[in-house]
């Protein structure tokens, strides 16, 4: 094993919604710093799969595990308060503790097509002409998500009295995000992230966000919404891995943290070895 392998060897790290897109670059990264990552989903070799896209967590296991980690594949659907529970039981037993937990689940954008959502709008749309039962399946599956898998992770780490959650999601901060909907479930995420950070900041655990640039994930290239600039997932992953290398990381706690400031931070880059700039909100 090398050395950047090693860093991370003994960290037992959750990346939640790690079936394709930025939870896999995420898991695939720390993989690459030899922690032990447990990679979540519900589109799996042995059932249905989301959208029927192609990609499955057992795949991004197989990566990690190709990476120089050793990938965990446990099928979770993270709206399900019962099986996120069983969830974090089963890693406590198996494990015995949670070093870091990466809540990339988003099932906001699923049946989008890079044009319409299934209920015919189309993204970016004037507020009155969306539906609004859209904005409850987004806050279902991204803040209210979030919020069960952090409630059940928690009091492991308050016990222990260290940890890290890491929360992903565009930074709303710099302006708006061009739908309503989108705009909406983001900030929520953000907001979630600010106060488990004031909960758990007595007890040694820190609660971060992550804000990733334009992200090249598989929905986005099969899309053809490619731009110059775009980031691999991987970018991301090894924010993360940096974020956990940090003995100060709890400096950080609270902060919404774009990927392109932490690599000049940390000095790490994308997979060509490339820095893609920090995204930012057309005005």
């Amino acid at each position: 094993m090398s050395e950047a392998q090693r860093l991370l060897a003994d960290r037992i790290c959750l990346v939640a919604g790690a079936s394709r897109g930025l939870g896999r670059g995420i898991a695939r990264a720390l993989g690459e710093a030899g922690a032990t990552v447990i990679v979540t989903g519900r589109s799996s070799e042995a059932g249905p799969r989301t959208d029927n896209r192609p990609e499955t967590f057992e795949d991004t296991a197989r990566e990690v595990e190709v990476a120089g980690g050793r990938g965990h594949p446990y099928r979770c659907d993270h709206t399900q308060e019962r099986e996120v529970d069983q969830l974090v039981s089963w890693c406590l037993r198996r494990f015995g503790r949670l070093d870091c937990v990466v809540d990339a689940v988003w099932g906001g954008s699923e049946g989008y097509d890079g044009e319409r959502y299934p209920d015919g709008s189309t993204f970016g749309a004037p507020f009155w002409r969306r539906p609004v039962a859209r904005l409850g399946q987004s806050f279902e599956s991204g803040v209210y998500a979030q919020l069960l898998l952090a409630r059940a992770v928690a009091p492991a780490m308050v016990q222990a009295r260290k940890g890290l959650i890491v929360t992903v999601g565009f930074d709303t901060a710099g302006g708006y995000l061009g739908d309503i909907v989108y705009d909406l479930a983001q900030a929520a995420m953000h907001r979630l992230t600010l106060a488990m950070a004031q909960e758990l900041k007595p007890f040694g655990v820190t609660a971060l966000g992550l804000s990733p640039g334009h992200v090249l994930t598989e929905r986005v290239r099969d899309a053809g919404l490619a731009q110059p600039g775009s980031e691999t997932p991987l970018y991301a992953g090894r924010a993360v891995a940096a974020l956990l290398q940090d003995a100060e990381v709890a400096r950080h706690t609270g902060a919404v943290l774009h990927v392109a400031d932490l690599a000049r931070l940390y000095g790490f880059t994308d997979r060509d070895g490339t820095l893609p700039p920090r995204f930012t909100v057309p005005s």
